[in-house]
Parts: structure tokens; sequence; C-alpha cells
């Protein structure tokens, strides 16, 4: 049975683990740093599963906090308004604060208040725990979208911009999308446009919403652009000044 839902296939990630299991055991400050969706929450709260979790967004509720609790998770507290006054009235109450923080953030109070303070990597830099959370996000999708069979992803270029958290979405609408109908694609459309129409010059602003996925799935299948313009039943320089004007959402461009 697992004892975190950390994942760690990654040797990264095992390390990340490891101190973190130390820290249990351990009486002292901590500051997890890393980017958007790396799994410091997680981590933070495998160390003290039973601390109190807030924002440090919320600074009036962390200094009420503070007067009837013994531990307590601190989520982004290079947001945090006044560090120095948060952990002086945490020394006074002998209160534990695990906090999580920005890869980039500096501050002096850190090195005065937290005795330990180690990065964990993104998942550009663990693709181990990519391949896992993958598997695992389809398994969660199938379980929301009631689906009993095998599903694999296929043409699937992991979207890691914000970790775990892109990924995710990323694979929830995947498994959604895979099955879709165009009754559904055109009903998504139409959701996404009703609000944002109104302009002077909608047509021409949103046709790449057909255009650049028609042009984008045709090169990726067909790698010709000849080949393409026969069958869309477009001339060749049509084509090609269509796919000078979607140039910024098109992935694949056979030049």
């Amino acid at each position: 049975m697992d004892v975190t839902n950390f994942i760690t296939k990654s040797k990264a990630s095992k390390e990340a683990l490891k101190t973190a299991t130390l820290l249990k055991n351990l009486n002292v400050n901590a500051v997890i740093r890393g980017e958007r969706g790396v799994g410091k929450k997680t981590l933070a709260r495998y160390i003290m599963p039973e601390a109190e979790v807030i924002s440090a967004k919320n600074y009036n509720e962390i200094l009420s906090l503070l007067e009837n609790t013994s531990k307590l998770i601190i989520y982004d507290i290079q947001e945090l308004a006044n560090i120095k006054v948060v952990m002086e009235e945490a020394q006074k109450r002998n209160v534990r604060i695990i906090a999580t923080s920005s890869k980039t953030y500096k501050n002096e109070e850190l090195d005065k208040y937290f005795s330990i303070n180690f990065l964990l990597p993104s998942l550009k830099e663990r693709p181990e725990d990519v391949e896992y959370l993958i598997k695992r996000y389809i398994e969660e999708a199938k379980e929301i979208f009631l689906i009993d069979k095998n599903i694999k992803l296929e043409r699937f270029k992991p979207d890691l911009s914000q970790n775990g958290i892109s990924l995710k979405r990323q694979v929830i609408i995947s498994l959604l999308l895979k099955d879709i109908d165009e009754k559904e694609i055109m009903q998504i459309v139409y959701n996404f446009l009703y609000d944002r129409l109104g302009g002077n010059n909608d047509y021409k602003d949103f046709l790449h919403l057909y255009e650049a996925p028609l042009i984008d799935a045709g090169l990726e299948r067909f790698k010709s652009q000849l080949q393409l313009s026969q069958i869309l039943g477009l001339n060749r320089n049509t084509l090609r000044k269509k796919i000078h004007d979607n140039k910024k959402y098109l992935r694949s461009i056979d030049e």
C-alpha cells in the first residue's frame, strides 16, 4: 500500500521523498521549493498529514490558526504579507511550519526561520514520473467518464507547462475527446464562441479554430503539402498561404 500519493518513479522524486521521510521525524521548519504542479503540497501533507493546510494569501487566518494549532502547512509562502511576523508568532507558540514556495523565491527570513530548504524538480526532469502519471490520470478519467475498456492515447505529447496540473487536464480532455462526435464538437465550439462574438471582424478572427486543426491534422497524417492540397481541394499556393496565416497554431509544418 502506498504511504503517499507522491509519485516516486524517478531518482529525483525518490530523493525528495527520502528527505520528506526524514522530516517526518524531525521537529524543524522546512520549505519545499518548485514550480507549480510538481507535487510540493502533496509532499508537505506527507510530512505532516494531520496539519492544517492554508494559502499564504490568508494572512489573518494564519495568525488566527497559530493560536490553536501545533502544526501548519502554508503553501505559496512567497505570497505571505509579512513572513517575519508569522514566523515570530509561530516560534513564540512553538508551532511547526512546513511551507511551499515558488522555485525562484528568495527571502532572508527563510534561512533564518527554516532549517531545511530543498528543491523539487519539474516533471520535465522526471520523465519516469510523467509516464506513470499519464497512466494514473487515464485511470482516474476512466472512472469519471464510466469507461471500462483499456484506453491508449495516440499521438500524445505531454503538456508539462504547469507540470502535473497541465498534464492531468490534458489527459482528461484527450480522453473526453477520444470518442466525441460531430454534434458534440460543434456544441463545444458554440459554447466557446457564444460569449466571445461581438467584434467587426469575428469571422476572420475565429476562422483559425476550423482551419488550423484541419491543416495540422492533415500535415501530420499525410506528411506532404502537395497531397494535402489535393485532398482538401485547394491549390498549393492557397494551402501555403493558409499554413502561413495559421503558423502559430500548427504543431507540424511540412515546409
